[in-house]
């Protein structure tokens, strides 16, 4: 399959805007599932706010968040797709700067010491473009998501030492989750990175924290620490907007990778309550769009 790379950047166009407006159903889900589990009073007043927000967001195609976030296109390439790599990157930077441009969106990417705005989304090195390759054959997926300075500002990295285990893992995230608070604008999800280089580290993190809810660490050993932290952060009474309650996060999701004997990285970071994503799927019979 040959990709047409002006599809492409009228695609990624598409995607940010898709991204800032559709909440995905897992995350819609996702609320249901808290608000009927939630005990506290305030913290399921505030859920139903967030819940109501949602819905008024896409009943009147306006956007779930002011924030756009720092734009991420994450790019799967199966088995027989031809493209060019350098002008397919450069279709996604035109797309993203498209979507800015021809639609009301804030831009939030500014210079990091200048502080200017080109009022495009983009930037030096922005949007981050992640490229991957996949057995899937004759499909290319591009993944769009939006991450808000809310969630990325709570970011972590620990070089924990190996021989302290897997409890400094669980005490490293449950002391995370407590010095974010309220400032992720909680339920979140909570993306765990373990193993790896302490780059590799922090983008399993991000990977982890933008998964779709009930999906599964395919490592059996991430997918129980998984489970165990999932149940724990909720016993914190962090609660929505970490004003009080059970609903403090989503879940908890982990990726882990391979690392050095004297070493055991361990990253976190979070994705907010509106945790939003869209997706472009590119196949030899057309193109189509999803969460």
């Amino acid at each position: 399959m040959k990709v047409d790379l002006k599809q492409v950047e009228e695609a990624c166009k598409e995607l940010y805007i898709r991204a800032l407006k559709l909440l995905p159903p897992d995350i819609k889900q996702g609320f249901e599932r808290l608000d009927r589990n939630e005990t506290d009073a305030t913290g399921k007043a505030i859920l139903g706010t967030m819940i109501r927000n949602i819905r008024v967001a896409e009943d009147t195609n306006n956007l779930l968040c002011q924030d756009t976030g720092i734009p991420i296109y994450n790019i799967s390439i199966g088995a027989g797709v031809e493209v060019d790599g350098y002008q397919l990157k450069q279709a996604i930077v035109r797309g993203c700067e498209r979507a800015t441009r021809e639609h009301p969106l804030r831009s939030s990417v500014v210079h990091p010491t200048t502080r200017k705005n080109e009022h495009t989304s983009c930037g030096r090195a922005v949007p981050v473009i992640n490229i991957d390759f996949v057995p899937d054959a004759g499909v290319l997926s591009i993944e769009m998501i939006p991450k808000g300075s809310g969630s990325e500002n709570n970011s972590w990295l620990k070089m924990a030492v190996p021989a302290d285990g897997i409890d400094a893992i669980k005490t490293f995230v449950i002391d995370c989750v407590l010095d974010a608070g309220g400032k992720t604008c909680p339920p979140t999800i909570v993306g765990v990175g373990v193993g790896g280089t302490a780059d590799l580290c922090v983008h399993l993190s991000k990977v982890a924290a933008t998964r779709p809810l009930g999906t599964h660490c395919d490592d059996p050993e991430g997918a129980k620490l998984e489970a165990e932290l999932s149940s724990a952060v909720n016993q914190l009474g962090v609660g929505p907007q970490g004003l009080g309650g059970d609903s403090t996060s989503f879940a908890v999701h982990v990726e882990t990778a391979a690392t050095h004997i004297t070493m055991n990285p361990v990253a976190v970071n979070m994705q907010c309550h509106s945790a939003r994503r869209a997706r472009a799927t590119f196949t030899a019979q057309g193109l189509t769009y999803g969460f």
